[in-house]
């Protein structure tokens, strides 16, 4: 089976030249891909979507009905070279055909695709403002969690620090009871140096006294001595010098 024979579309030979059918051919391919253009840059609503296609469909049947016409054409021409020349011109906008129709399809569920996207950024907000939301609500979990950590390492310094105050406390509680114990030592040792002081001072009037008394009796033995030794001169002046 040729490939004209696959196209389903009624061969009807106009009054035309091949160069006519080309000249049309290549005006209905640029209008084909023209209306691929507007369905990939459709950003919808889905009629808009569905009038270009009906445009498109239409435009493709007629394309599909000239391609038809040139292998119908070919058939006619009485040149060899000519009649192969038109017939593979033929066979490859076929080809060109089948490659538009795969490209209106794709365009087709780009386009779909983009308008059920723009429908649910419509109904659940956009992407962008979904995933800043989640991102948003991600920091501040993350900051939650991370104030909780922080909180939990705040209360373990304050336990800490509690505990390190409760050892200063009983620390400073043992040194206030030395303190005391010591300052209770010092008053005895106060007292007991009051009474020593009292005796110091009765010793020192006692030595005072004691010391006075020995100047005197120093005095009177040395006026007893001149007297001993006067009467001793005396005596012997009277025996060795009689008068």
């Amino acid at each position: 089976m040729s490939w004209a024979q696959r196209i389903s579309h009624p061969k009807t030979i106009k009054e035309t030249t091949p160069e006519q059918c080309k000249e049309d051919i290549v005006k209905l391919n640029c209008k084909v891909k023209a209306i691929i253009q507007d369905i990939y840059d459709c950003k919808g609503p889905l009629d808009a979507l569905t009038d270009l296609n009906a445009t498109a469909q239409s435009s493709l049947a007629d394309l599909r009905g000239k391609i038809s016409l040139l292998d119908d054409l070919s058939n006619e021409v009485d040149h060899e070279r000519v009649r192969v020349d038109l017939k593979q011109l033929a066979q490859n906008q076929f080809k060109l055909f089948q490659n538009t129709q795969a490209t209106l399809r794709k365009a087709n569920l780009a386009c779909k695709l983009a308008i059920d996207n723009k429908e649910k950024d419509v109904l659940l907000g956009s992407r962008e403002a979904r995933k800043e939301q989640l991102r948003h609500r991600q920091k501040v979990s993350d900051n939650k969690a991370q104030m909780m950590h922080s909180a939990s390492d705040v209360t373990e310094s304050l336990m800490s620090i509690s505990r390190k105050m409760e050892d200063t406390v009983q620390q400073s509680s043992t040194t206030l009871h030395s303190l005391v114990t010591s300052s209770n030592t010092i008053t005895e040792t106060n007292e007991e140096l009051k009474s020593q002081s009292g005796l110091i001072q009765t010793g020192h009037r006692l030595l005072t006294k004691y010391n006075r008394r020995e100047f005197t009796d120093k005095i009177l033995l040395l006026f007893a001595l001149a007297l001993f030794f006067s009467t001793v001169v005396y005596i012997l002046k009277r025996r060795l010098f009689p008068s």
